[in-house]
């Protein structure tokens, strides 16, 4: 047995807003997280994510533990053999996945490393620069890689498509009674899903699958491909090129967006080019741009380091526990921080550092007490149990976060 690790590179390190609060290897990204990509193909559970230091106690249902680099040498009941792989490389579905120790590569870059018997772990400082393991063989793994955050939205369609197109089962789903379908892809339905009727299924552009127990209300246009998590709710709207994981409540026009899990966008309001971490609450008639008037290439980040990131259409990132008041506008480009609350009737900055708090371009730091106080509270409305570590866990990335 070969023990598997996915690791968070230097540059991983920097995916604002969404590094601040978890192992990048639990993102969504096309029908799976990271983390479960890989472990489809190398048949095996990750044993852990070797990741920032702060997110030691980080705790979410069926993710392993998160492992500081520098601590791998105490792990116990570790097996002979580990492989480590890069949370930024999308290994191919249809890979083979070989655990015998050699360097992996994707397109040319180092993107991991098989490691034998009796092989100590890589030095810490290896994870953030990795560079291969003298000795070792060399094996090209096909994929792909993920540079920036903003790839999961720009990429995000195309491959949830091929995920879909990969692993939807042949033939059409019967529709309940009232219901349409447009095109000729598959669509597949988990257990007790509950479709109203005039709802219209549109895979003309790829495939639609709805995880056990969604709801779909009538009034919903669904244009694949999309993904709909476990316990999701897609509320009224046309809500096209969607993937959310579960409890994703979706109401509005939606086009190209993820949603991590247990978010909300339940009323009306445009969403598009968009990701949205756990624990998102949008106010409603909260609006997004995706597009500049120039037609332009969008630029994002602090006022002092902006990054082109060459796009035509991109909308936003918002980290986890992020919350809007009713109408708030968001402009082209914007990320905001994890544990955001922003209201009012001015439009707030393209930049909003972490834990932020007001309207406009006044916003105060929100206090460490409060923030955890409410993701208890938000997490208890969906039966999420908020022990001990899980608070920890949020006090942790508000101290990292810095400020008064």
């Amino acid at each position: 047995m070969t023990a598997l690790f996915l690791f968070d590179d230097s540059q991983a390190d920097g995916w604002a807003p969404f590094s601040l609060t978890r192992p990048c290897g639990e993102l969504l990204h096309g029908r799976w997280t990271l983390r479960e990509r890989l472990e489809r193909l190398a048949g095996t559970r990750l044993a852990g994510h070797v990741t920032r230091p702060w997110l030691s106690r980080f705790v979410e249902a069926g993710a392993p533990p998160a492992l500081d680099p520098g601590g791998l040498d105490g792990l116990d009941g570790l097996p002979d053999a580990c492989s480590y792989w890069s949370s930024r490389a999308v290994p191919a579905l249809d890979a083979a996945w070989d655990p015998a120790p050699a360097n992996l590569w994707v397109r040319g870059r180092l993107a991991g490393v098989n490691l034998a018997a009796g092989a100590p772990p890589p030095r810490p400082d290896w994870f953030a620069a990795p560079d291969p393991v003298p000795g070792l063989a060399d094996r090209a793994v096909p994929g792909d890689w993920l540079h920036h955050p903003w790839d999961l939205v720009s990429a995000g369609p195309s491959r949830l498509a091929a995920d879909l197109a990969a692993t939807s089962a042949t033939g059409v789903q019967e529709l309940p009674g009232g219901c349409w379908q447009l095109g000729e892809a598959p669509i597949r339905f988990g257990e007790d899903v509950r479709v109203e009727p005039g709802v219209l299924f549109d895979t003309r552009e790829g495939p639609i699958e709805l995880g056990a127990r969604v709801e779909i209300a009538t009034g919903t246009r669904l244009a694949g491909p999309l993904y709909a998590g476990p316990h999701s709710r897609l509320l009224g709207g046309a809500i096209s090129r969607f993937s959310g994981g579960p409890f994703s409540f979706v109401c509005g026009e939606v086009d190209s967006v993820t949603v991590l899990g247990y978010s909300n966008k339940p009323h009306d309001g445009f969403l598009g080019h968009a990701y949205l971490g756990r624990w998102v609450n949008l106010g409603a008639m909260t609006t997004n741009s995706d597009l500049k008037h120039t037609y332009g290439s969008i630029r994002v980040g602090p006022p002092d380091a902006r990054t082109d990131t060459r796009l035509v259409k991109f909308g936003c990132l918002l980290g986890d526990h992020v919350k809007t008041g009713i109408g708030t506008r968001l402009d082209t480009g914007t990320i905001i921080g994890a544990g955001s609350s922003l209201f009012g009737a001015d439009m707030p900055p393209k930049w909003v550092e972490p834990f932020s708090w007001g309207g406009g371009r006044t916003l105060e730091r929100v206090r460490r007490a409060d923030f955890i106080a409410t993701a208890v509270r938000v997490a208890a409305r969906r039966g999420v149990e908020a022990g001990s570590r899980f608070r920890d866990w949020l006090g942790d990335i508000w101290n990292e976060a810095g400020g008064p």
